[in-house]
């Protein structure tokens, strides 16, 4: 077989691609075994009809579409390989010499992963966030404890707080007419969490128990909703009952209660600790981001539509897996929010763009650089994830190479070796 690759434009080249008269020969028999079996032939059994009286009754090229349905999808998988080329979609395929006898010639046109034309990626300025831990910070998360654990107490008499629980009816009405999904019956809400429109939660705090009010909101203009966006609305709501949080005290029983510490002393010691990780491993992920971000910045690149458009259609499939986990389907979400399937990928868009240049910006760091991963990484990788899932390192591996994940989990050490490059050659602003 020869191949040669000629770049026409951009990212898009063509491939030509002969393959020997043998292998053509080699395919037609293969063809001719397949569809000797769904001919039927006077004076012969099925699939026992001698490929000469094939050939006279129907002719060889009844065999040319299945013979290339064989061996073109090879030659051209052997061609990328013998190229090096690096495609990113389907070859748009015309086959321009095809006969018994003869070498099989046709040309692939081909989207090529784009060359990336690096900027500045060592010695980057990146903002310099300090992972102290104050006592306030300690004290707030203290009281976030203090309020998880809090008893709803009724309250008979007395106007509802900003902080209260309040149980409503509501309805939604935009121009007199009652909207969907703008309505239910004894619903809990916490005045102040921000959980409903802006300037609904306000307007029920000073109500008492049993009363009714009329509320007037507007809709952001970014509501989710097309028919709601920045119109109007007007809620009657009746208030049945207000409940208010009686917080337990900040001592060494509530230490006990909601810890396996004995003091209060310990219980914040512990906090201020695992605060501490987690201001760590944030202030890591900002610092990693801003790296990939500037390099991304600075760098050249004319991405393939195709490879927006599939990376795209890969977010949606994690998002659908999300709302899976929260007990809700893709049709319920379209359906609860009146959007469309090309609603959601229009927001889609942008984030999917910036994924895709960021991969082919740290693929281009790691390729000029050099790195690329040892099997002490791998074996410390599979050890990883042994511990996570409770089964040994060499079942998991085994799990990879048989799913053929096994390139995706070492593109993915590669990526995080890369990020970690980016930061160690920066300095802090």
């Amino acid at each position: 077989m020869k191949a040669s690759w000629e770049k026409i434009e951009k990212n898009v080249g063509v491939l030509d691609i002969e393959v020997e008269a043998e292998q053509v020969a080699a395919a037609l028999d293969k063809a001719f075994k397949k569809v000797v079996q769904k001919v039927n032939v006077p004076g012969f059994r099925k699939g026992k009809v001698p490929r000469a009286i094939f050939e006279s009754k129907f002719g060889v090229e009844s065999l040319y579409q299945d013979a290339l349905d064989f061996i073109v999808p090879d030659a051209y998988v052997a061609a990328v390989n013998e190229t090096g080329i690096e495609p990113v979609d389907r070859p748009e395929v015309d086959v321009e010499q095809f006969a018994k006898g003869q070498t099989l010639k046709f040309k692939a046109k081909v989207v090529v992963k784009p060359e990336v034309e690096l900027g500045e990626y060592k010695g980057l300025e990146l903002e310099s966030v300090s992972s102290e831990v104050s006592a306030e910070e300690v004290q707030e998360e203290l009281q976030k404890m203090q309020n998880r654990h809090a008893e709803l107490v009724p309250v008979e008499e007395g106007a509802a707080q900003n902080g209260d629980v309040v149980v409503i009816d509501f309805e939604g009405f935009v121009d007199g007419v009652a909207f969907e999904g703008g309505k239910a019956e004894r619903y809990s809400l916490e005045l102040g969490s921000g959980s409903f429109i802006p300037g609904f939660e306000e307007q029920v705090v000073g109500l008492e128990k049993g009363g009714e009010k009329d509320i007037t909101v507007t809709f952001p203009e970014n509501y989710h909703s097309e028919e709601l966006k920045g119109k109007e609305a007007v809620f009657k709501i009746v208030l049945h009952d207000i409940k208010r949080k009686n917080l337990p005290e900040l001592d060494d029983e509530f230490a006990k209660d909601v810890s396996e510490f004995e003091t209060l002393d310990e219980y914040k010691a512990d906090l201020q600790k695992k605060l501490q990780e987690r201001k760590e491993n944030e202030v890591k992920s900002k610092k990693e981001a801003d790296a990939v971000e500037k390099v991304a910045a600075s760098a050249t690149v004319d991405i393939p539509e195709v490879m927006i458009n599939d990376e795209t259609e890969q977010m949606l499939k994690e998002f659908e897996n999300r709302l899976r986990t929260q007990g809700m389907n893709i049709d319920m979400y379209y359906q609860f929010t009146g959007q469309s399937a090309e609603d959601l990928k229009g927001q889609m868009r942008g984030d999917a763009e910036k994924r895709v240049r960021n991969n082919l910006v740290l693929e281009a760091v790691a390729k000029k650089e050099g790195i690329e991963v040892t099997e002490e990484e791998i074996n410390a990788e599979f050890e990883n994830l042994a511990g996570m899932y409770g089964r040994s390192a060499a079942e998991i591996r085994s799990i990879f190479t048989s799913n053929g994940n096994l390139s995706t989990l070492l593109a993915d050490i590669i990526t995080r070796k890369t990020v970690a490059f980016l930061v160690d050659n920066s300095k802090s602003a």
